[in-house]
């Protein structure tokens, strides 16, 4: 019998319980853990009283109702601080100031987006909206650190424990909203833009035309360059491409134009690829579907990951059609408005459906950083990107978690718009390998 396996005593065996405990005791924490209803069958383990009764000798966490409940209610939360992280559920007759199990939970599930709340005028929940931004906790990872933060309590209780050591990662995202400037479009589109660029006289006409005639590389086919920083750095890096139709916010080409499908085989014969499903497929299962089996039929393989465009995630319809649909993994999980932990944890974890109350096989992997979010929502010039993008390495480093970017390829064109974004690409690279 291994006397290091905590016994949590509850006075319920709950589904939400069994989640957020893998997670904290399983996943960060490393401990082999069990809960139990029954006293009796605690024995001589390491015990955390997790219930209203007295066990001496345990380590008490009181208990918030919220795992025990069901369904999705407002919740009234009152912050406060602990060890100098923000707490909240704080339950003052405990070994914890809080409840760190339905804090946690509450954080991860992403329970307060299945409220209501005012969206973006792309139905988006905003990162205004959420308890992290409101009291200032977005860029901390909450989650880990609270279990750093816990762990450091029960090895005073009980000094045999051995927790594990977790390490800093990092992991590279590109999303190819716009593969190319010029190629990839019928004859028609070719031949309306160039009637376009002559009209305007900016001296694109001639570009397109070399491009489009295969005389000179197309301005956003920067994969090379890119491709070459991933060795150069020794980065592990996913590609996300679109495979739906064209519309107002979905600029890819046909996913039957050659040189795109070209582009989709040479990335995704190096390195992992995804789908990037269509600002038009949020909410239509039916075309994420049909979007997925066309990059299927591009690649050869059988795609088990997504990030979705515009990051238009809903709670939990999103992620229930990605499970239908066979996408096993999901790197959605970041506000496009402001850069941090939405989740408030800084590694990967399984999709919670609170409305049917069940844990599923779907992966979340958290981002962190976006560049759209420095340059176009936070109007950040690349100097100030740096600072942002040091301090959230440098707090995911601390919780040894994994560090997510995401970039796309039209934020690191050799143009005058975008100087000095690809020393921000490159710098970012560097300082997550050391």
């Amino acid at each position: 019998m291994d006397l290091r396996s905590v016994k949590i005593y509850s006075q319920g065996n709950v589904p939400r319980l069994r989640y957020i405990a893998g997670i904290i005791l399983g996943d960060i924490l490393g401990l082999p853990w069990e809960i139990v209803t029954d006293r009796r069958k605690l024995g001589k383990h390491p015990v955390i009283n997790y219930s209203n009764e007295t066990i001496p000798g345990a380590f008490k966490v009181s208990p918030f109702t919220l795992l025990f409940e069901t369904g999705i209610r407002p919740q009234e939360i009152l912050m406060g601080e602990w060890n100098r992280l923000p707490v909240f559920f704080q339950e003052p007759a405990s070994d914890l100031p809080f409840d760190i199990f339905a804090a946690s939970f509450y954080m991860v599930s992403r329970y307060e987006e299945y409220l209501e709340f005012q969206p973006d005028e792309h139905g988006r929940f905003r990162a205004s909206s959420s308890l992290a931004f409101k009291c200032n906790f977005l860029t901390v990872p909450v989650v880990d650190l609270w279990a750093r933060e816990f762990a450091k309590a029960l090895l005073k209780r009980y000094p045999t424990l051995a927790f594990r050591r977790n390490e800093f990662g990092a992991l590279l995202t590109i999303d190819t909203d716009q593969p190319f400037a010029y190629l990839g479009r019928n004859f028609l589109k070719s031949f309306g833009g160039m009637i376009l660029d002559l009209t305007k006289g900016d001296g694109h006409a001639g570009d397109r035309y070399k491009v489009v005639n295969h005389e000179k590389k197309d301005p956003f086919e920067v994969y090379d360059y890119i491709t070459g920083s991933i060795e150069k750095y020794k980065t592990e890096a996913i590609f996300f491409f679109p495979a739906g139709d064209h519309s107002r916010y979905d600029s890819n080409p046909s996913w039957k134009n050659e040189e795109y499908r070209s582009l989709i085989n040479r990335i995704s014969g190096k390195f992992r690829s995804g789908l990037h499903p269509s600002y038009r497929s949020h909410g239509r299962y039916n075309l994420l579907e049909h979007e997925l089996q066309r990059l299927n039929n591009i690649t050869g393989k059988e795609i088990s990951s997504s990030r979705f465009h515009y990051i238009r995630l809903s709670f939990p319809s999103s992620y229930r059609d990605l499970l239908k649909a066979g996408i096993r993994e999901d790197y959605s999980m970041g506000f496009p408005d402001e850069p941090g932990f939405r989740a408030g944890i800084a590694r990967p974890y399984c999709f919670y459906d609170v409305t049917e109350d069940r844990q599923t096989d779907l992966k979340i992997v958290p981002f962190q950083v976006m560049d759209a979010t420095l340059y176009q929502y936070k109007k950040l010039d690349p100097a100030a990107s740096r600072e942002v993008i040091t301090g959230l390495i440098d707090k995911t480093r601390s919780a040894g978690g994994q560090f997510v970017s995401l970039w796309h390829n039209t934020s690191l064109l050799e143009t005058p718009e975008w100087m000095g974004w690809r020393e921000l690409f490159e710098s970012t690279l560097q300082m997550q390998m050391s």
